[in-house]
């Protein structure tokens, strides 16, 4: 059983599922995922993300290209794409009795749908972000001792290098060792673990190749100023 966050109040109970039903749940979980509101925040100041800084519509470049207030405010509703549907679903599971798979299981594979539909949004030809936030929407409702772990590792390399990029990349490497170290007997924690950091990584692909050139872009740093500190270094 997960530790995560007591349940919500929902005013109705379900006793059994099928598997069709599971399948809807787990498309649900998908689609919420998918809402681009990094995309959704550009549009709204006029701006296309996809064409803006890195291109990305994740609350990075929002924050960098938007604002720091509509920067917070798509981590915060891409954290909760991923957390609150979970919490749903646990409610609904409180009095199932009957169903087709393993409880534990069902929310394992619905928190990473919602991941992979942040990453590959169905409302924009299946590409979007880097999952970042969802991810973290998810640790906190499933396995939250695993979230502590990516943040601690994170916010270490965030604050000694200002690399956004590179601490993401290390939390995620750091998410299956921690989720490893904590839960050693779950083996479906640990796979959930392995996949979503290995997303992780693979979503960074372009980021690690601007690392190895020296330009990518620190977070807080002006691209002008870190431009000439790099043509000044390679002098």
């Amino acid at each position: 059983m997960f530790a995560g966050p007591a349940y919500l109040f929902i005013p109705f109970a379900v006793t059994s599922l099928s598997s069709f039903e599971l399948l809807g749940l787990w498309l649900l979980a998908f689609l919420i995922g998918g809402i681009p509101f990094g995309f959704i925040a550009g549009k709204i100041n006029g701006i296309d993300i996809r064409n803006e800084g890195s291109g990305n519509i994740g609350a990075t470049n929002v924050f960098r290209i938007v604002g720091k207030g509509w920067g917070l405010l798509v981590f915060v509703l891409d954290f909760l794409k991923a957390f609150l549907p979970l919490m749903f679903y646990r409610q609904i599971f409180i009095n199932v009795d009957r169903m087709p798979m393993q409880y534990d299981l069902f929310l394992l594979i619905a928190g990473v749908l919602a991941v992979v539909g942040h990453n590959y949004s169905p409302y924009l030809g299946f590409k979007g972000g880097k999952g970042m936030a969802t991810s973290a929407g998810f640790l906190a409702g499933l396995i939250p001792w695993s979230l502590l772990v990516c943040f601690s590792a994170w916010l270490v390399v965030f604050l000694s290098t200002r690399y956004v990029s590179l601490a993401s990349i290390i939390a995620g490497v750091a998410l299956p060792v921690g989720t490893w170290l904590i839960y050693p007997s779950q083996v479906w924690f640990i796979g959930a673990a392995v996949f979503l950091g290995g997303m992780s990584v693979w979503r960074h692909r372009s980021n690690i190749q601007k690392l190895r050139a020296g330009k990518e872009h620190r977070f807080g740093k002006p691209k002008a100023t870190e431009g000439a500190a790099a043509e000044e270094t390679s002098k």
